[in-house]
């Protein structure tokens, strides 16, 4: 980033000092009401249809001709672009051209923000237009919107297609790139169908903390801060299952939360170190249970989305029709790789991981041995929404006891097109197996596992006063969302993904 000006950054202040001069406001104070958008007059106007004699509209300027005294504009609003027509005479009706003839056809840019009043109408090329009565400048933009073209063959051409500037520079990102807006819009009917699934069923919407003394609900790598008031360390939140958990101790049936976490971890493709997450827990439920609520709350997501269960994804369909296959953690690791791994001590398992050409580490115990070998040999061959489960208990701290199935717990992830969505249990509520879990996780942690769990003294004094049997379900809005607008990148559908800060020239 450079604090030099352009050559055109030069003239747009040039042209705003113009502006000032002639004594327009170029960024007025008063409100500006609208009566109609773009979208609402393409959508409604027919020929001799009462309501459109007289309509108010702002937006952008995205593109103008002007033929002397006459012009035509593309405006664009928050909803989409509409023709405009601008006569000298009809915004200037006094002897005073200036407004059009210095202001409108010399001092405006694209880019610019205006307000325009008059009635529609529609053109001998059949384009429906607004006949401009007056205009009024809104906003005058300093820097000029790049152009992006796009050639026969698809393939786009303009330095802003580089991923870096638009990620970096979002508010242009979503002016200038075809489909980017669209892509947020479905993200928020996403969340929307979701919560109207849990609304429907009682559920309550809670909040819960983000900073916190022990960073617990999960395996991970924690970011670290100071509270310099209470002079004590604290963490942002990694996940926010276990003060859901006190909440099904405190006497509701049913809670949820679309929480931020924060994992201090690597970045990629699908992982970004601040990420959306839903987590909702239920009391008086089981695994199996959860199962068909993810299938039903999906399949909604998906119609609600694209009105069908079918969601194109790169040259794939996926679909979220219910029933989702079942394949257990260790019949997977079976099938993609030839490997029986349900009876193996750590180190039969670490002679499987070099056979497999899979790196491995001290700190590594039986359960991150067993989800490195899934992670790199079998998850990417599931592609339509697959249900792993019964995972090994090493695997889960958090998790109860399998009902039938010795040294398993009760537990699944949901993968789609080789990657997680959704990871829920039958949630641990025996305190004493708990406390032993997490000196487990405490081990781990002394041997390096930087990963491993703290012990949460205050979650298990809760579940010492009794939780119910609950089921919890946690879902990667951001994974999700992935999915539902074909994107295969996490920076796509977050507005502002992470990034190195610019270096200023």
């Amino acid at each position: 980033m450079t604090n030099e000006l352009t050559e055109q950054e030069i003239v747009r202040r040039q042209s705003l000092q113009e502006i000032i001069k002639l004594g327009i406001e170029p960024y007025p104070a008063e409100k500006f009401d609208v009566t109609v958008t773009a979208a609402e007059i393409e959508a409604n106007y027919e020929k001799d249809k009462p309501g459109f004699e007289n309509v108010t509209i702002a937006g952008r300027i995205m593109g103008r001709r002007i033929m002397g005294n006459a012009s035509f504009a593309e405006l664009m609003d928050s909803t989409g672009r509409i023709q405009v027509y601008i006569r000298r005479d009809d915004i200037c009706p006094t002897e005073d051209k200036t407004l059009y003839n210095t202001v409108f056809k010399k001092l405006l840019d694209i880019g610019d923000i205006i307000g325009v009043s008059g009635y529609v109408f529609t053109t001998q090329t059949g384009e429906t237009t607004i006949h401009v009565t007056s205009l009024k400048l809104l906003s005058k933009s300093l820097r000029p919107l790049p152009v992006v073209k796009t050639d026969a063959e698809g393939n786009v051409h303009d330095a802003f297609a580089d991923p870096e500037l638009r990620f970096r520079m979002r508010y242009v990102d979503l002016l200038v790139t075809k489909g980017v807006k669209e892509t947020f819009i479905k993200r928020t009917q996403i969340v929307n169908s979701l919560r109207n699934t849990f609304n429907a069923k009682g559920y309550l919407e809670v909040e819960t903390p983000i900073l916190q003394s022990i960073p617990g609900g999960a395996a991970a790598r924690p970011f670290m801060t100071h509270h310099n008031a209470l002079d004590i360390p604290l963490y942002l939140r990694i996940a926010n299952e276990l003060y859901l958990k006190r909440l099904i101790v405190g006497g509701f049936e049913g809670v949820y939360e679309f929480a931020k976490d924060f994992r201090n971890e690597g970045m990629d493709r699908t992982h970004n170190p601040e990420f959306t997450v839903l987590e909702i827990y239920v009391a008086y439920k089981d695994y199996y249970w959860m199962m068909e609520f993810v299938e039903e709350m999906l399949e909604n997501v998906a119609t609600a989305v694209h009105g069908t269960t079918n969601v194109p994804f790169g040259n794939s369909v996926l679909n979220f029709q219910r029933p989702f296959r079942r394949v257990t953690m260790y019949d997977a690791i079976k099938e993609y790789t030839g490997f029986d791994v349900s009876e193996m001590d750590e180190a039969g398992l670490r002679d499987v991981c070099k056979k497999l050409n899979i790196h491995t580490d001290p700190t590594m115990g039986k359960g991150k041995l067993i989800d490195e070998i899934f992670g790199e040999k079998c998850e990417k061959n599931f592609i339509q929404p697959t249900f792993i489960i019964d995972y090994p208990i090493e695997m889960s701290p958090l998790t109860k006891k399998h009902r039938s199935k010795p040294g398993l717990v009760e537990r699944f992830e949901l993968i789609v097109n080789g990657k997680e969505i959704a990871n829920a249990y039958s949630e641990l509520n025996d305190p004493i197996d708990q406390r032993e879990r997490f000196e487990e996780q405490l081990k781990l942690g002394q041997r390096g596992d930087h990963e491993a769990m703290f012990i949460d003294h205050d979650f298990l004094r809760a579940l010492e006063y009794g939780m119910p049997p609950t089921s919890g379900l946690g879902i990667g809005i951001d994974r999700l969302a992935m999915l539902m607008t074909n994107n295969s990148t996490i920076q796509e559908v977050l507005f502002f993904p992470q990034m190195r800060p610019e270096k200023v020239d």
